[in-house]
């Protein structure tokens, strides 16, 4: 299999059927070199507008439209020194009484060192120190919509999106739906570090170089899926979120049927007791949630 480097001279602000900057064999690896949410490259200058500017798009030869596009995350190392976030959380996830007492969403930077793993608020408020371990994350990937869409990188759908799934990190895989010839996949906004939510509406935003492989399977699924070393996940994007939360609690009991052998009543059993959500993003126009289940509990049943 083949390793390709990935230099953009361009970068998207929608995920679509837009020419591939590059075309890959299934099994093949790329590197690449993101920039941030708002467009700053790793020098500090800004070369893009935002909302989250997208890498490719990447074609992978063979895919097709009911095809699974299966992207493994191998490695992720921060490029810059520093990113950003909002100082404030987000107006939509508080209460609206409590809107008024909120400070102003101004931009607060953060120092990342690399070698140690940890991201340090700069200037915080008085009497305050936050120093954290970083855990690199794609906050916005996927594959070109269906039928011809051009879909803003602010949101996400089936194919993927602007999910901000804080487990989408070194590591992970995660399986994107195709609904075009070559699947055509994006990435960007990484974060240097994310809670559940996003709920001051950015991460530690902040350049990543990524290397990751795509490879073409022959499974159709509806909505995303992915796996880490521990867990299995599906993820549904949608407002209001009970509506997300139903695609992804109905996407693993297929995948719970196709792969593992269980039944509906036996997915129902196991699910009902056993499985975690998480919320991906709760920003954004479309909200994501995870369904989760750790992979221990499926051992003796058969993943395709």
């Amino acid at each position: 299999m083949a390793h390709h480097i990935l230099t953009p001279t361009t970068y998207h602000n929608v995920l679509g059927t837009l020419p591939a900057a590059l075309t890959v064999a299934s099994g093949d690896t790329v590197t690449t070199e993101t920039i941030d949410a708002n467009g700053w490259d790793k020098h500090g200058k800004k070369v893009w507008t935002g909302p989250n500017p997208m890498n490719g798009p990447i074609a992978v030869a063979g895919a097709e439209p009911g095809d699974s596009l299966r992207v493994d995350i191998l490695a992720m190392q921060p490029i810059r020194p520093t990113g950003w976030t909002r100082a404030a959380l987000a107006e939509n996830v508080v209460d609206p009484d409590f809107v008024t007492a909120l400070p102003p969403r101004d931009r607060a930077t953060w120092t990342i060192d690399g070698n140690a793993g940890t991201v340090t608020l700069q200037d915080p408020p008085a009497g305050f120190a936050l120093t954290l371990p970083m855990a690199p994350m794609i906050g916005c990937l996927g594959v070109a919509p269906a039928m011809g869409q051009a879909i803003s990188t602010a949101t996400s759908g089936e194919y993927g999106g602007n999910m901000d799934y804080r487990r989408l990190g070194p590591g992970a895989t995660i399986w994107f739906p195709v609904s075009t010839l070559g699947a055509l996949f994006f990435l960007g906004d990484a974060h240097a570090l994310q809670g559940d939510g996003e709920i001051v509406g950015t991460g530690i935003e902040t350049c990543f170089q990524i290397t990751f492989r795509l490879s073409v399977e022959k499974r159709r699924l509806i909505w995303p899926r992915g796996q880490t070393e521990r867990d299995i996940f599906t993820l549904g994007n949608a407002r209001p979120l009970d509506q997300a939360l139903q695609h992804a609690t109905t996407e693993m009991t297929r995948w719970l049927e196709q792969d593992y052998g269980l039944d509906i009543r036996a997915a129902g059993h196991l699910m009902g007791q056993a499985v975690r959500y998480d919320i991906g993003n709760v920003f954004d126009p479309a909200y994501t949630v995870a369904c989760r289940l750790p992979r221990a509990l499926l051992a003796g049943y058969s993943a395709a």
